[in-house]
């Protein structure tokens, strides 16, 4: 789908004032202002696309014009593109030429439930069309030839037999190339597709690289794939509302719903699925998406509808229904075989599922980095050996092997440097002084000799994940991400360590260690590095 002036459309229907008044959007250039949006009727009385804008008021007085806002109107056509979703799981934006403008939908499979491919073409263009866009599309077997056939040609479908016949009479612009390409191809005489397709591939990529990848795509030869906006979902089942909702209690008792014939749909093919998304299709053209994910594979309805609904406390405060919503979509994905299990007097309840429901439901109330679990880690650095992953992260096929070894209950981040006397150098400590306190060690144990891992690099050791950056929505405040220590970096030259299980004159026992030895000329330091109960 291409909607040529969706700018100037956007602007006129966010804001009533311009309805009816000629409307243009100009950008500084090079210390100038030129045109960069206009309207369809304005570009009939002269006007252009990079004119300048005091010519554009000496041909039309009565313009009113706004600077453009281009992250603005792109922010705006991305929830736009995401609300086509109701009419194709797959739609993305083909940003080549614009970032707004151009909308990709994938109808495999999905045209049937329109009456067919003409039927939903129709269907979507005018349901554009009414509410004030100017929009011409094309459905093709690629997305060059749909580009193409939107761009230059009438809004129709086009069968494979029928493709080269189409594409042959479009001008070369259709191909997507850059206006210097497509004026040396003008002034060669190359007008259309059918004339540059004719003419020696090796010529044409000799001098004009992209032209020959341009043609393979339009054609089929080579495959151009699309970037999903949303998750790409397996499973779905959808509710359309005559009436619109907006309370979210109502929202959550269609979700249950949904939830219900999703565990029928998944339970007749022997499918669960691990994560789950909400689609919430509002009247003013905008969706509101929600996913979250499950320790393990399920279908259960109800537990399903328990994890949006406690995710939906914490987005009390954030939801806004508009208008109304007059769709809802329930999606599953990672699906995977989920064999049925007997509940009866010869199940084995172990209590690893309520387990894993719990942290199902205090992930969706608290947030899934509030509640994280110990991973081990291939490493026999005490610091390096586990860390801390979400509850609901999908768990290491690889089992680490590690022997049953003495250590404290609770192990410091990184060791913190002490002062240490012994009695002999490579005797038992018999005095520590940590944090400015002084400790008289009266008993010991060890050495327990470790080795410095040399094939690391200098990494820092990172106790959770750091979470990946969010762009923040319009008008909203960015939130500063949670608190990530900043740990040392690890020394993969750092010397041997030899630990020691020590014990004060109060009975308290600490876990020390001395790096390095003494007599091969490297630095000797003592560390404490855990407390035992």
């Amino acid at each position: 789908m291409y909607l040529p002036y969706w700018a100037t459309d956007f602007l006129k229907r966010a804001n009533p004032a311009l309805k009816d008044v000629p409307l243009v959007l100009y950008e500084r250039i090079k210390g100038g202002l030129r045109l960069a949006a206009i309207e369809p009727d304005l570009m009939k009385q002269g006007l252009r696309i990079g004119q300048n804008l005091a010519d554009a008021r000496a041909i039309w007085p009565n313009l009113t014009v706004l600077e453009i806002d281009r992250a603005g109107l792109t922010l705006a056509f991305e929830s736009f593109a995401d609300w086509h979703s109701n009419a194709s799981p797959l739609v993305s934006i083909l940003s080549d030429v614009s970032p707004f403008g151009d909308l990709v939908l994938d109808v495999t499979g999905v045209s049937h439930l329109f009456g067919g491919e003409e039927q939903m073409l129709r269907m979507v263009l005018s349901r554009l069309r009414d509410l004030g866009y100017v929009v011409s599309g094309a459905i093709a077997p690629t997305i060059g030839a749909a580009w193409a056939v939107s761009h230059f040609a009438r809004s129709q479908v086009v069968n494979d037999a029928d493709l080269a016949a189409v594409l042959h009479a479009l001008p070369v612009a259709a191909l997507r190339l850059p206006e210097m390409q497509v004026s040396t191809f003008v002034q060669m005489g190359l007008d259309t597709i059918g004339q540059v397709r004719h003419r020696s591939r090796k010529q044409l990529k000799a001098r004009f690289g992209s032209v020959v990848m341009r043609l393979d795509q339009a054609f089929g030869h080579i495959e151009e794939r699309m970037a999903p906006r949303l998750p790409a979902v397996e499973h779905h089942v959808d509710r359309r509302l005559a009436d619109p909702i907006s309370l979210m209690d109502d929202v959550l008792m269609l979700t249950h719903d949904l939830a219900v014939q999703l565990s029928f749909r998944l339970e007749a093919q022997g499918l669960g699925a691990q994560t789950f998304h909400l689609f919430l299709y509002r009247v003013d053209h905008k969706v509101m998406t929600l996913s979250l994910n499950a320790a393990r594979l399920t279908r259960d309805p109800h537990h399903i509808s328990d994890l949006f609904r406690h995710r939906a406390q914490r987005l009390a405060g954030e939801y806004d229904a508009g208008f109304g919503i007059d769709m809802v979509r329930l999606a599953a994905s990672s699906v995977e075989r989920l064999d049925a299990v007997q509940a009866g007097a010869f199940s084995v309840e172990n209590g690893l599922e309520d387990i894993d429901r719990l942290n199902d439901r205090l992930s969706s109330r608290l947030g899934t980095t509030a509640v994280l679990q110990t991973e081990q880690v291939a490493s026999h650095l005490p610091e390096r050996a586990a860390r801390l992953v979400p509850a609901l992260a999908s768990r290491s096929s690889q089992r680490i092997a590690a022997p049953p070894l003495h250590r404290p209950l609770r192990l410091l981040p990184m060791p913190e440097r002490v002062a240490i006397t012994a009695q002999v150098p490579d005797g038992l400590p018999a005095m520590m002084v940590w944090r400015r306190e002084t400790y008289r060690l009266v008993k010991g144990q060890g050495p327990e000799r470790l080795g410095s891992e040399w094939w690391r690099h200098a990494v820092r050791l990172e106790l959770v994940e750091p979470p990946k950056p969010k762009k923040p929505e319009p008008g909203e405040t960015p939130k500063p991400p949670p608190y990530i220590p900043k740990l040392d970096r690890l020394d993969p030259r750092a010397g041997t360590r030899d630990y020691f299980v020590v014990e004060d004159q109060d009975g308290r026992r600490f876990w020390v260690f001395r790096q390095g030895l003494y007599g091969a000329g490297s630095e000797i330091g003592w560390y404490v590095h855990g407390i035992f109960p």
